[in-house]
């Protein structure tokens, strides 16, 4: 954070040089007269390392015009410069992959531990992986008067797909079975699911993927957007159920490029109420709080499903780092929010 008595008036967007920010933040003070109040006394600098698809969906004018508003500039970084070259930063937000990458920011952890990293590399690596993304809230075991909460049973297959029919019936997962990229890394090829009705339809599997269990939920995922303390939930469609029927006359393997998004929105739709109703507020905020600190993360949201026939128990089926918070209601707010609170509590941890 930077302390000063005014800030500098801009009249465009105020650019993305860090150079040009950096200096105008230290170096020039001024008072707004046009608007009649001065700027913010506070100025958090969060420099953002972004692919230029998250930059688009996530940095949009509306939260770039609310954080300036409070005191916050996102600073670009250029991932090819070392970055302790770039600047000082209060917070660095970022969602890159390489290994190059991940070793420069570690680095720069170690040597500027006042810098805020949203979130270790490390930890960003186990939800890349699904063998091991859902892992926490199984041995969470989580369980109280408000609900259940549990994973589908699942099974990792590295390769040979002629092998899987023997492996599933070993393991002893009941069809139909969700096949999902062993690798998520964000990327359109990761997002992709196929149903699996039979054991012959397994053959046609690429590995490496998991194999999940397939439990019916009527159709609705619940999404719960993590962002700090803060918790937002919102549904969407997912896949239909499928009945014992369909099972039987049903052959073959079904591909879907990706199950949920915005555009499949359950919020105004014309549903069960018991399907449509949100997951208990307390369990989600116990689940989020212990998820927060074993996945040692803070910018995460949960795919959640709840069984049908069933009022009270739910299954995580995938969880995602740093998701598509632009698609999330009232994001702005929340996450302007998250960051200057970051900024607070830092310094007064420093001043205490």
């Amino acid at each position: 954070m930077r302390l000063m008595e005014e800030l500098p008036c801009r009249n465009g967007d105020g650019g993305n040089d860090k150079d040009e920010v950096v200096d105008e933040i230290q170096n020039q003070w001024c008072q707004v007269v046009n608007s009649g109040f001065s700027c913010p006394k506070r100025v958090v600098v969060v420099g953002y390392a972004l692919t230029s698809k998250k930059i688009k969906s996530f940095l949009q004018p509306k939260l770039q015009g609310l954080a300036r508003n409070k005191g916050i500039l996102f600073v670009a970084i250029d991932h090819n410069r070392p970055l302790s070259d770039q600047g000082s930063f209060d917070i660095v937000l970022h969602k890159l992959s390489g290994r190059e990458w991940r070793q420069a920011l570690e680095d720069y952890r170690q040597s500027h531990p006042e810098v805020i990293v949203l979130d270790p590399p490390d930890a960003i690596q186990h939800l890349r992986n699904r063998q091991y993304m859902l892992q926490a809230v199984a041995d969470m075991n989580l369980s109280d008067s408000y609900g259940k909460v549990g994973v589908p049973r699942q099974l990792v297959i590295k390769r040979d797909a002629s092998a899987i029919p023997e492996l599933v019936n070993r393991a002893g997962l009941t069809l139909p079975l969700v096949a999902k990229p062993l690798v998520a890394d964000g990327s359109a090829k990761s997002h992709e699911l196929s149903l699996a009705y039979e054991q012959y339809s397994l053959l046609k599997l690429e590995p490496p993927l998991v194999l999940q269990e397939f439990v019916n939920h009527g159709g609705v995922l619940f999404k719960v957007y993590i962002v700090g303390d803060a918790i937002k939930v919102v549904r969407r469609f997912s896949l239909p159920d499928v009945s014992k029927w369909e099972l039987s006359e049903d052959a073959g393997l079904y591909h879907f490029p990706r199950v949920s998004c915005a555009a499949a929105s359950a919020d105004d739709a014309d549903l069960d109420p018991n399907v449509a109703e949100l997951p208990p507020r307390p369990l989600l905020e116990k689940l989020a709080k212990e998820l927060r600190w074993r996945l040692g993360l803070r910018l995460f949201n949960l795919d959640i499903i709840r069984e049908c026939g069933t009022r009270d128990h739910f299954y995580v089926i995938d969880i995602n780092y740093f998701p598509g918070y632009g698609k999330m209601p009232e994001y702005e707010h929340i996450f302007t929010d998250f960051l200057l609170s970051l900024d607070h509590g830092k310094y007064k941890k420093k001043s205490g």
